[in-house]
C-alpha cells in the first residue's frame, strides 16, 4: 500500500467532514483525516489477508 491511498483516505474522509458538518473546524477535519488514513490503511491489510488465504497452497 502507497502513501498515495492513505492520502486519498484521508482526503476523501475530509470531504465527508465538510459535507456533513459546513462549519468544521480545523480539530474535526484533523480527526477525520486521521481516521481516514487509518480507515484505508486497515482496509487494504484487510484485502490482502483475505487474498493471502484464499490462494491454493503450494507444498
Amino acid at each position: 500500500m502507497g502513501i498515495l491511498e492513505e492520502a486519498a483516505g484521508a482526503f476523501a474522509a475530509v470531504e465527508g467532514a465538510k459535507k456533513l458538518d459546513p462549519n468544521a473546524g480545523i480539530l474535526t477535519e484533523g480527526i477525520a483525516a486521521v481516521a481516514g488514513f487509518e480507515g484505508t490503511e486497515a482496509i487494504t491489510n484487510f484485502i490482502d489477508k483475505k487474498k493471502e488465504e484464499s490462494e491454493p497452497q503450494q507444498g
